[in-house]
């Protein structure tokens, strides 16, 4: 489950960087956080290596924190935009 939850993380990192392929990192992300959360708690009660289980976590985490700042920002100039298009087509008188 640890390798499931870093090659997840990895996935959704790259996908969550590209611009309008973010909305695609959420699902990867967040089956990469669940499974490397069970596999932590696993090998807690085992005693067992968990380096590749935080770092699943921790690159899912990132995702997900990356793929919110591109939606905020991207919901943020769609709105800009959209009062400057009604602004412009007053001036014009476009939208009497």
């Amino acid at each position: 489950m640890a390798i499931a939850a870093l090659v997840l993380g990895i996935i959704s990192i790259i996908l969550a960087i590209i611009p309008f392929c973010s909305i695609f990192s959420v699902l990867p992300a967040i089956v990469g956080l669940i499974l490397g959360i069970i596999d932590l708690v696993k090998k807690k009660k085992n005693g067992g290596k968990k380096g590749m289980s935080i770092t699943g976590i921790v690159l899912s985490g990132i995702a997900i924190v990356i793929m919110t700042v591109w939606l905020v920002a991207s919901m943020g100039i769609m709105f800009y935009n959209d009062e400057v298009l009604i602004d412009s087509l007053d001036m014009y008188g476009a939208l009497y």
